[in-house]
């Protein structure tokens, strides 16, 4: 399975429903990066991603975008081939 990596913050309804999502698709490590604990990685998030909101997901080397763009890359049915699955 590719690796998840998330930036974060510590409340954000957006991330908890975008990791509820990932785990029902059986990713059982996500690698979060809490950007509200580090403005330096906020940052890098943003010059990686040119978006400020989180969550800002990549799976693998591919930069999926928020929570939203998570969902709909799952109903187009292109999520599982991204994961790997």
């Amino acid at each position: 399975m590719s690796p998840v990596v998330m930036y974060t913050t510590a409340v954000c309804p957006y991330c908890q429903r975008a990791k509820m999502l990932l785990a029902s698709k059986g990713v059982t490590e996500i690698q979060e990066i809490r950007v509200d604990a580090d403005p330096a990685e906020r940052e890098k998030m943003m010059t990686l991603t040119g978006r400020r909101t989180v969550p800002q997901i990549f799976i693998g080397d591919t930069h999926v975008g928020g929570c939203d763009d998570l969902m709909a890359l799952n109903s187009a049915g292109k999520l599982d081939v991204l994961l790997g699955k």
